[in-house]
């Protein structure tokens, strides 16, 4: 049972006079900006072991010349939330106090003494919440407390490999309470060292994260936050905090100017994190391009080449996919636009299906889509032994043609519709061009007996097309025929309408 005690039983920065079992409030805390706040610590340093960072002579001392821009300029209005508390932070009458725990939230690893001061119905909720991860934090009633809540937070294990990620998950623990502060519409809070032994923390390193931290908080969110106390239970970090607020709270010009030279080199990012320039993501920028005067052509010059250099001048062109420049639409949609134009399809005539090209009138696809499409084909191929196809010589790489660029060999003869699955063909297409198809290459089709066998329709072509994707149009340099017949020829027609190459007979 918590009992408050008059002021003059508590010696101001220094411990309640009692078993500490007496709530302490908040005007009986030293505050870090009162001037006899100022002058204690004065006279602390110079009994202390610890040497004062502001008593050693600064770079500017030095003789250099440099002077820098404070990163943490004098504050008064954050100074005045600022407090320094020698005891349990659970004795002090605030809104929220922090206990530092485990992932399981179990009383064994807790803030000692908390729990017992708190009441058996913590450890009742404790155990309803699921456990907390490293660097979160999490909410509870104070039950038997002087406080209103009790934030749950789990500080890191420190390994010096790891000492980035350490230090970052420290700041985590602090801010999330912070963040919990004013998500919970409270004001007051104290904070014991997060950092416990049994994981290793060094002290003074971790004191540096935990009031830059609090510092950066404050800076955003002066408004909604009237007292941050900090709680030491031990001389070794009542001294090292004695050191170090001067560092990131500056009570006068002359300590926000001496503490240049003993901040560290990094103080962190706005949040008080540690910055890695090795994790920062690395965007690029494209390549500038280069203001010229448009070519000008004579005026017999062929129209297909002015056209062709005018696409092959276009600047995004040559560094990005189309597909990723594109947008899916809704799967929904998409299908019920399939739909439609089927159903419309089949009430009206179908030119292609009534000369045997097949059905070349379904949807077109997107970049995007066939990109995916195509994606999906070729990652099932991948997967897949296909060898049965490959021994039927169907299709298969050859050399290279007069200007140098790789040549796919197609044998109409060998396509044996009555035995061939054309489902597994079509995978076997798609891994077999997928090497050539990312630069020019030229497809070499033998038509020699093929009229003999039963061939598929336009329409199947064209959907295998699809699948292939759009490199595999953009990058075809030119289709040579050997051996076509007549009907072949007529074919040749209808794909043409569907295919952007050059067919030599």
């Amino acid at each position: 049972m918590y009992m408050p005690v008059a002021t003059s039983a508590i010696q101001r920065g220094g411990l309640p006079t009692d078993s500490g079992d007496s709530v302490v409030a908040l005007d009986q805390v030293p505050r870090w900006n009162d001037a006899d706040q100022v002058l204690g610590f004065e006279t602390s340093f110079s009994s202390s072991h610890f040497p004062d960072p502001l008593a050693s002579p600064s770079r500017a001392d030095s003789g250099d010349g440099s002077e820098s821009v404070s990163k943490f300029p004098v504050d008064d209005e954050v100074n005045s939330k600022i407090y320094l508390w020698r005891g349990n932070p659970w004795n002090l009458e605030v809104d929220a106090v922090v206990n530092s725990t485990n992932e399981n939230m179990d009383e064994a690893h807790s803030s000692p003494g908390l729990h017992d001061a708190a009441g058996p119905g913590l450890a009742e909720e404790c155990a309803t919440l699921g456990g907390c991860r490293t660097g979160m934090a999490k909410v509870t009633k104070a039950y038997d407390l002087p406080a209103r809540k009790i934030f749950h937070t789990v500080g890191p294990k420190y390994a010096i490999k790891y000492h980035n990620a350490a230090e970052n998950a420290l700041s985590h623990c602090y801010r999330s309470c912070l963040e919990l502060l004013v998500e919970n519409g409270l004001q007051s809070i104290a904070m014991g060292c997060i950092y416990t032994e049994a994981k290793n923390y060094p002290r003074e390193p971790a004191a540096h994260v935990a009031i830059r931290t609090v510092r950066r908080f404050l800076e955003k969110q002066k408004n909604n936050i009237i007292a941050v106390v900090f709680c030491t239970v031990s001389t070794t970090d009542t001294e090292i905090y004695k050191r170090l607020l001067p560092l990131y709270f500056p009570r006068d010009k002359h300590e926000e100017q001496v503490a240049l030279s003993k901040l560290p080199a990094d103080v962190g990012d706005e949040n008080g994190e540690t910055i890695s320039d090795e994790r920062k993501i690395r965007i690029k920028p494209l390549p500038k391009r280069i203001v010229s005067r448009p070519p000008e052509f004579p005026a017999d010059h062929p129209v297909s080449d002015v056209g062709l250099v005018s696409r092959n001048s276009s600047h995004l062109d040559s560094f990005l996919d189309p597909a990723f420049m594109s947008m899916i639409k809704d799967p929904d949609q998409r299908r019920m636009e399939q739909w439609e134009k089927t159903a419309e399809a089949q009430r009206g005539w179908n030119c292609a299906k009534l000369i045997g090209y097949g059905d070349l009138g379904g949807p077109s696809l997107s970049a995007a889509e066939e990109y995916s499409l195509h994606s999906r084909y070729l990652s099932k191929a991948n997967s897949l032994n296909l060898s049965e196809i490959a021994e039927m010589k169907i299709v298969y790489r050859g050399g290279v043609d007069s200007e140098g660029h790789p040549v796919m060999v197609v044998v109409g003869a060998h396509f044996l519709l009555r035995c061939l699955d054309l489902e597994r063909f079509v995978l076997y297409v798609v891994k077999e061009f997928e090497p050539l198809i990312q630069k020019p290459f030229s497809i070499v089709y033998f038509h020699s007996a093929a009229s003999l066998q039963m061939q598929p329709d336009l329409g199947w072509m064209r959907r295998l097309q699809q699948i292939l994707g759009r490199k595999h149009q953009r990058n075809l340099h030119a289709i040579y025929v050997l051996h076509p017949t007549f009907g072949l020829k007529a074919a040749v027609f209808g794909l043409q309408m569907f295919v952007d190459s050059v067919v030599q007979y």
